[in-house]
């Protein structure tokens, strides 16, 4: 089906919803996610993620759908002239084509760690971007799964995925809940066995080369957020502090930089 009107109905969920709209938090069950281009929603596909639409650039139809009768069968494929999409926010990044889909009831903790022996922890990390980097870093270089406290900004946002490369439905993740820990996401964590190690420049930290860490049968790694990093109380509940050797002067990394080496350092099979 061509869209013609950039206001069109069909174009909502990609135009003009929010991401706290997509998300649906009153009706969880009915909540979207937007993933662009199509390694991320190939990638989407074989998590069993539900496509609900598609929207491609006419010009670029046969080209960029030519894979999903064969995939996606009764699925809306809209179409519209590249001068209608370009008015889209971010269209140029989407490599042609996008696809709304839903999203699936979120694991539990102890669900998604159990098989798990490193696991990467994200304490308030509000940034998409990052958030998206860290999945992308922690799927590739050791972690078994992520967890997220509930000031996270979620995997599912548009930009996240995006820059996770579709990771996001590579690795396991899930976000911690109240009712499942008892309102110590740290303590729960212990209970399932993990020793924790929260990222932080205290005198008492230890390298992430550390090869008694690397020991650990299983390992917690927790990350802050950028700025603030990680709250006083989770560093004084954690097991070990650990930090990265700097030079220069330079007294920490980027989060999403920062949690690439130590997944490297620390990550299951290195």
């Amino acid at each position: 089906m061509e869209i013609s009107d950039f206001y069109a109905p069909e174009l909502d969920v990609y135009a003009r919803l929010t991401e706290a709209q997509l998300l649906n938090k009153d009706r969880p069950e009915e909540g979207l996610f937007i993933a662009e281009s199509p390694k991320v929603i190939g990638r989407a596909l074989d998590a069993g993620y539900e496509p609900v639409s598609f929207l491609v650039e006419k010009s670029r139809l046969e080209e960029e759908t030519k894979w999903l009768p064969d995939r996606c069968v009764n699925v809306p494929v809209y179409t519209a002239e590249h001068s209608v999409l370009i008015q889209m926010t971010g269209f140029r990044l989407t490599r042609g084509l996008l696809c709304a889909m839903r999203r699936k009831p979120l694991p539990s903790v102890r669900e998604v760690c159990g098989e798990a022996r490193r696991v990467a922890v994200l304490e308030n990390v509000m940034n998409p971007t990052n958030v998206g980097a860290i999945i992308r870093s922690a799927a590739a270089l050791g972690m078994d799964a992520v967890l997220l406290t509930s000031g996270c900004s979620d995997p599912l946002y548009r930009r996240a995925v995006r820059v996770s490369m579709g990771t996001v439905f590579q690795i396991p993740w899930t976000f911690f809940s109240e009712e499942e820990t008892g309102g110590s996401w740290i303590g729960y964590l212990k209970s399932l066995g993990f020793r924790t190690a929260a990222m932080a420049l205290r005198d008492e930290s230890v390298e992430i080369r550390d090869e008694r860490l690397k020991k650990e049968e299983k390992l917690a790694i927790i990350l802050g957020t950028e700025g603030d990093g990680l709250a006083e109380e989770t560093i004084r509940s954690s097991d070990d502090t650990i930090r990265i050797p700097m030079s220069h002067g330079v007294d920490s990394l980027n989060v999403a930089a920062a949690s690439a080496l130590a997944f490297w350092e620390l990550g299951a099979g290195n």
